[in-house]
Parts: C-alpha cells; sequence; structure tokens
C-alpha cells in the first residue's frame, strides 16, 4: 500500500513537471489532411509524331507520360487521378489542328506536345482563338520539348507552360561551358530546316561571338526535318571546312543517322547536341564517340534519388530508357497547382502554375509568372563508359552521359520580351 501510494504521488509530480504530458497522451492521432480533388479525373492528350522517323522518339515519350501518370496519380496532393493518351500528328502542323480538334471534343481540357516548334507554334494559335471564343470550355498546353525562344517571346500565351529549356538558355550554358575548351578552335553548325534549328544556329553564332570572338564558324548547314537517310556528304563538307566541333540542335533519327556518318566516315572531332540521350542515338554512338560527345539539357541519366530506380523500373516494362524529363516536372506541377487552386478548371490551374515553385528530383524549380518559361538547372555531360558511380546505361551500350558542369537556375535564366494578355 505505501509503494502503491509512493508510485502514485511520483506520476502526479512528473506530470506536473512536464505541462500537457498527461493530455499528449491522450489525444488521439492526427488524421493525415483531406485532397480537395480526391478521385477527379484529368484527362490529357498527348499530340505527337507516334510514326515515320520521328515516330520512335513520340512513342517513347507517350509511355513515360502514360507510366508517370500512374504513379503520380496515386501520390499528388489534389489526389486527383491522371489518364493520357495520344494523337499521331506525324509532325504536321496541319495533322497536329486536326488532333487538337479531336481533343477538344472528347472533352479533353490538358493538351500536351513537344516534338517541333513548328507544331508548338500552330497549336500556341489555335488555343489562343479556341479559348477566346469558348470562355468556360479553355484548354492548357503543357509544352515539353518544343524550344523555340519565340514561344515565350514574342510568341507567348498565357495558355502555354514550356518545362523544357528553351534554346537561349541551352545555348546559354554550352557556349559557358565552350569558352573554356581551349581546344575548339573552328565550329561547324549543322541543323535542322525549321525554327528550332535556325535557333540554335542563330544563338550559337551570337554567343560564341561574345565568350570566344577567336573561334571561327567554318561552315552552317540546315537540312529538311526528317527526310534524310544518309549524312555522309555532310560528315565530308564538316571535315573538308577543318573542323574540330560541331553544334548542332538535332533530334532523333537526324542525330543517330548523323552520329552513324560520323562514325564511318572517320569524323574524330567533338559534337556539342541537345539530345544525345534520345532513341536510337546511343546505340548509333556505341563507344566510338567516348569523351568527345556532349549533351546541353536539364537533366541527365544519373541524377540522385528516386529518378533512378523509376528510370529501371520503366525499362523493365517497356524495354525502353525514360529521358524526357519534364514529363515527371509536368505532373509535379500540376499535382501542386490544383491543390493550390482546389479546381482542375483550366483557368484556375494556370493562374495557380503562374510564379509556382515547387520541389522535383533535382531542387526547387519555379514556373515564371512573366512567360511560363520553367526556371531550372542545366547540365554538361560527356559521352563515357558507364561505371559503378554513374552506372545508367541506354540501350544496353554500357556508356552513359557524366555530369561535368551543373549551372543553376539563375545563371541558366535568360530574359523575356514576353507581353502577356491574361483573361
Amino acid at each position: 500500500m505505501r509503494f502503491s501510494r509512493r508510485l502514485f504521488g511520483t506520476s502526479i509530480a512528473a506530470a506536473m513537471l512536464v505541462p500537457g504530458l498527461a493530455c499528449a497522451q491522450a489525444k488521439p492521432a492526427a488524421k493525415p489532411a483531406a485532397k480537395p480533388l480526391q478521385g477527379q479525373v484529368v484527362k490529357m492528350v498527348r499530340i505527337d509524331a507516334l510514326s515515320g522517323l520521328l515516330g520512335p522518339v513520340g512513342t517513347s515519350q507517350l509511355k513515360g507520360f502514360q507510366f508517370f501518370a500512374e504513379k503520380f496519380s496515386a501520390t499528388n496532393p489534389a489526389g486527383v487521378k491522371f489518364e493520357i493518351t495520344g494523337i499521331d500528328n506525324k509532325l504536321s502542323p496541319t495533322e497536329s489542328l486536326n488532333a487538337l480538334k479531336s481533343a477538344i471534343d472528347q472533352g479533353v481540357r490538358y493538351i500536351v506536345q513537344g516534338n517541333g516548334s513548328s507544331v508548338a507554334l500552330a497549336l500556341i494559335d489555335a488555343i489562343n482563338k479556341h479559348n477566346e471564343r469558348n470562355p468556360g470550355k479553355e484548354v492548357i498546353y503543357l509544352n515539353d520539348s518544343a524550344v523555340d525562344p519565340d514561344l515565350t517571346n514574342s510568341k507567348c500565351s498565357f495558355w502555354h507552360f514550356r518545362y523544357d529549356a528553351d534554346t537561349s538558355m541551352k545555348i546559354e550554358a554550352m557556349t559557358t561551358f565552350m569558352k573554356d575548351q581551349k581546344d575548339i578552335k573552328k565550329v561547324y553548325l549543322l541543323n535542322q530546316n525549321y525554327s528550332h534549328g535556325h535557333q540554335v544556329a542563330r544563338y550559337a553564332k551570337e554567343n560564341l561571338a561574345l565568350k570566344r570572338p577567336d573561334i571561327q564558324i567554318v561552315g552552317e548547314d540546315l537540312h529538311p526535318l526528317a527526310q534524310v537517310r544518309d549524312f555522309a556528304p555532310y560528315i565530308a563538307k564538316i571535315k573538308a571546312a577543318g573542323a574540330d566541333t560541331v553544334v548542332t540542335g538535332n533530334w532523333g533519327s537526324d542525330l543517330s543517322l548523323l552520329v552513324k556518318a560520323a562514325n564511318e566516315g572517320g569524323y574524330t572531332g567533338k559534337f556539342y547536341t541537345y539530345y544525345t540521350g534520345v532513341t536510337g542515338t546511343p546505340t548509333a554512338l556505341g563507344t566510338n564517340g567516348a569523351g568527345r560527345v556532349f549533351q546541353v539539357a536539364y537533366s541527365h541519366y544519373n541524377i540522385p534519388g528516386p529518378m533512378v530506380a523509376w528510370m529501371n523500373e520503366f525499362n523493365q516494362k517497356y524495354g525502353d530508357d525514360f529521358y524526357t524529363y519534364s514529363t515527371v516536372r509536368i505532373f509535379e506541377s500540376l499535382g501542386a497547382a490544383m491543390a493550390k487552386a482546389k479546381s482542375i478548371d483550366p483557368v484556375k490551374v494556370a493562374l495557380a502554375l503562374e510564379g509556382l515553385k515547387f520541389q522535383s528530383v533535382n531542387g526547387e524549380l519555379e514556373m515564371r509568372k512573366t512567360d511560363h518559361q520553367l526556371q531550372q538547372p542545366l547540365y554538361i555531360t560527356v559521352w563515357q563508359k558507364a561505371d559503378a558511380k554513374y552506372p545508367y546505361s541506354p540501350e544496353k551500350t554500357g556508356m552513359t552521359l557524366v555530369p561535368l558542369k551543373e549551372y543553376p537556375n539563375y545563371v541558366s535564366s535568360t530574359p523575356t520580351s514576353c507581353q502577356m494578355k491574361r483573361p
């Protein structure tokens, strides 16, 4: 009895010494916050090439969107379910407008596209007109890959959001890196003959003239988009010009076939590219490009964190490599914006996306309000043999892209001339 009284008194004293202890012990665990839009479905359509020479790129990217739609349906803070399908535009602006009409007629209000800035410009114009004429049925355009700077400058739109870095940003980072490479003396510019290729050539010349005026531009060519099957004549011109470096914004078959011709033609100079990691190019490179093929991009194969596990899972599921990281950022930002807006209505979501800061796999990113250009780090990588530190190897080549330099958001950012009209 004495022992019980003593124990009881000690317990009271302890509770008095720790205010609120008894109450804290009795308080039930807090319930997780309710997701404001639990179960609502967000239908999306990606309009891109699913056939022809560039079809393998669009097909791989659509798989990526469907893979991550499932991932983020389970984890996004709004509680929505993402569903995405694709329509083949054959890389044609006209076909893209037909696809846009079909998607809108099906009630889709989130359009995704990326391959081809000429397509992007046509979509922006059509979506602007549709939204102006159809209040209450507005559509948002999420751009994952089209990098013409005009899209967030003279052609900027409230309804358009770009998740890739534009050409002015990529060339800024690329030429900043090239500035310190003293072995670069003669550069050849080879690009696709449409708005993107023109912009790559223009910005490369302007930036190199400022940062390395001693570098000579010894040649420049523009070739038809996705029509050249043999780049041997171009390689012959590059070699004849004495170029030690090629700068190219080529993508898809136009890059993989260029690299194949360079290997077969014995060209041993360097390539500075945008899209080394895209379908077909790793195989074309093999081990021949080790140490001399560079890429500027907003991500790379070996970023620490969840991406490597996701990429391995994607590879196991589809037998393909995931490389369009803007896919992840689209779902990250949409989930955050919809939670913030407490709505899936495109007008409210667009307003919530403006100026949105969100955490991604490589730090905090911001969707700049003035022009809807995502602000993000850029990386310079080089094609080298995969190892324990950088293990991910695309297309079973035994090679990978090894990071050499990271440029943070404020360094890779470039100014905008956008004069945006808001609803």
